[in-house]
């Protein structure tokens, strides 16, 4: 008797009392994201210098992210921030110093050698590293690499006619892809029709948090492009009352199957860029969701990382998408 209730406790109330979890589906993927070094690779070297793209290059990345800014004699130079003494032992806005002093500032003057201490945590402070021009970062970049420039300065236009310049001498538009936050640069790169652009960052957002919140899928893309979104993101959720508003903070995975599905509804072209991918699990997450690219910190790294991995990935099927197949 006892056992009979010992069976009927298993099968209605935990479903099954096994040793062993049912198995579950699994699908294989035989490629992985390409590896794209953020910044040149950020966390290996001085972002945004000849110096990161050496590193980036010795560590197998795949693809090359770089930010620019217009120098004060209009230069496209290579650097992120809105002043140098964030990253550099100078100060003032990039745009306060012409090209050939920006080469003479030491980009890697806050660079810290990880795990390092002592003379060795600032490495660069001995030997510096300057701010590197477009033209001569494109001249360091194998020529069948692809090349993602992030814009970050504004008027978008000056810069934009700078950069299209600089693309036009050294024959680079075939390899280069541009990016932005700021919505301008896709009205300013309009006027070069050989300009290959992602989407614009409000228009992927948007398409996201529909499917995220079972919106369907919205004006998906119908010709090829480059869409880019965080892999995670923390968002602030805002409900608004009649008395007020009240604000949620939630930590949300953006790209999900479905998200994925959405986005290459009307074209296989689409191509997937997952920003900030920077250890083993979220690598293989965007290898199952069939993500083209990830944007990672250290090219070192992920590349240590790729290579462990062995083909094909067996990729658990989440339930729900099983159940669709079926």
């Amino acid at each position: 008797m006892r056992g009979g209730w010992l069976a009927l406790f298993c099968a209605v109330l935990l479903g099954a009392c096994t040793s062993s979890p049912p198995s579950m589906p699994v699908v294989p993927v035989s490629s992985l994201p390409l590896i794209v070094a953020h910044r040149g690779g950020t966390a290996d070297a001085p972002e945004n210098t000849i110096e990161a793209i050496r590193q980036a290059l010795a560590h197998h990345a795949d693809v090359m992210w770089l930010t620019v800014q217009l120098s004060k004699d209009g230069v496209p130079v290579l650097y992120r921030p809105a002043d140098l003494s964030a990253l550099t032992d100078a100060s003032g806005p990039v745009a306060s110093k012409a090209a050939a002093e920006l080469a003479r500032v030491n980009a890697g003057w806050m660079f810290k050698q990880p795990g390092a201490t002592g003379e060795g945590e600032y490495p660069y402070r001995r030997n510096p590293v300057g701010i590197p021009t477009l033209r001569d970062a494109l001249r360091a970049i194998p020529v069948d690499m692809p090349v993602i420039l992030d814009m970050k300065a504004l008027p978008a236009e000056p810069q934009a006619q700078a950069v299209a310049k600089v693309l036009s001498d050294e024959g680079a538009w075939p390899r280069v892809v541009i990016y932005s936050t700021e919505a301008a640069y896709q009205s300013a790169f309009a006027a070069y029709p050989q300009a290959r652009l992602f989407e614009s960052r409000d228009a992927t957002r948007l398409r996201l948090l529909r499917v995220l919140l079972n919106e369907g899928c919205m004006d998906a893309p119908t010709k090829p492009t480059w869409t880019g979104f965080e892999l995670h993101r923390k968002l602030t959720v805002t409900e608004k009352f009649t008395l007020g508003e009240g604000r949620s903070e939630v930590n949300a995975t953006m790209w999900t199957p479905e998200a994925v599905a959405c986005f290459r509804r009307q074209s296989d072209q689409v191509r997937v860029v997952a920003i900030a991918v920077n250890n083993a699990d979220d690598y293989r997450s965007a290898a199952c969701l069939g993500i083209d690219a990830v944007l990672a910190d250290s090219p070192r790294e992920m590349s240590a990382i790729r290579a462990t991995i062995a083909l094909p990935l067996q990729c658990p099927v989440r339930q729900e998408t099983a159940t669709a197949q079926n």
